[in-house]
């Protein structure tokens, strides 16, 4: 893969990424489309991360389908699907992490301490090899956008990072590999995460700004549903993830629930001008 991209930018061909774990879904596929928008060869990775997984964590049941996938990527119109091995990535004796100070120390990664460090150690590996021009993250995974973004200015990678905006599903429920784990009952409860998200946009649409007022309607929207273990319901900043007690010009709605055992993360960006 790094002669390929070598040769791609020795041919002045303008190189977009995209990273994902795989079983792709529309979500992943608008990622490729902003991709192929903005560069010349399309590279989408397929590699489920042993390192961003903690223990009693959903690694081994994590949803996969590799034939599938390379079937959605072609059709799509991708250049080049990369599917390193885990001895690829993490040979024996391998050592070395990225690791942010600040960014993880919020939301996902209260609850899941390892999580951004196999990120960023993950991501930095992935663009050494693939060398891209470009790199498409969605907008679903707004604190790893972040971080990734922070990392690559911080360590100065020659990388433009753009994020893809949610998609969701007809009934407003956001794409999510992990929606495969759901069963028909527990749908309903899903769907609070994006039913208290537009909730909150008109609340802020009609002039509240109090931070704690929406974080307890959302609340109490998500807690209509027993199945529903709330992780976290923050509004913070879009940059540094720290929590804001008003909405001067806009901030992040970041949401997580466990349903049962099934990790659902949902968020939109409050923009008090609408």
């Amino acid at each position: 893969m790094q002669q390929y991209a070598d040769q791609l930018r020795a041919d002045s061909k303008k190189i977009g990424f995209v990273p994902t774990m795989g079983y792709l879904h529309q979500g992943h596929l608008s990622l490729v489309d902003i991709a192929g928008e903005n560069c010349d060869t399309v590279v989408l990775s397929i590699f489920v991360n042993p390192a961003q997984f903690g223990p009693n964590e959903d690694l081994d049941s994590y949803p996969r389908n590799e034939g599938k996938d390379i079937e959605l990527a072609r059709e799509k119109g991708v250049d080049v699907v990369f599917l390193p091995s885990a001895d690829t990535i993490y040979p024996d004796g391998y050592q070395s992490y990225v690791e942010l100070a600040h960014l993880p120390n919020h939301l996902c990664g209260l609850s899941r301490p390892v999580f951004f460090k196999g990120i960023t150690t993950v991501v930095t590996q992935l663009f050494h090899i693939v060398k891209p021009h470009v790199a498409v993250f969605g907008e679903k995974d707004f604190q790893q956008l972040a971080t990734i973004r922070r990392m690559v200015k911080d360590l100065k990678f020659d990388i433009e990072v753009m994020g893809g905006p949610i998609v969701r599903e007809p009934d407003g429920l956001a794409m999510s590999s992990r929606n495969a784990y759901l069963k028909d009952h527990q749908r309903k409860a899903a769907l609070s995460l994006s039913r208290s998200i537009q909730h909150a946009r008109q609340m802020v649409a009609d002039g509240t700004t109090d931070a704690t007022s929406i974080i307890q309607q959302v609340t109490a929207i998500l807690s209509e549903f027993a199945e529903n273990t709330i992780d976290y319901v923050s509004i913070c900043d879009t940059e540094t993830m720290d929590p804001v007690s008003s909405i001067e010009d806009s901030a992040l709605l970041a949401i997580a629930v466990n349903l049962n055992k099934i990790r659902l993360i949902d968020n939109t960006v409050l923009n008090r001008q609408g």
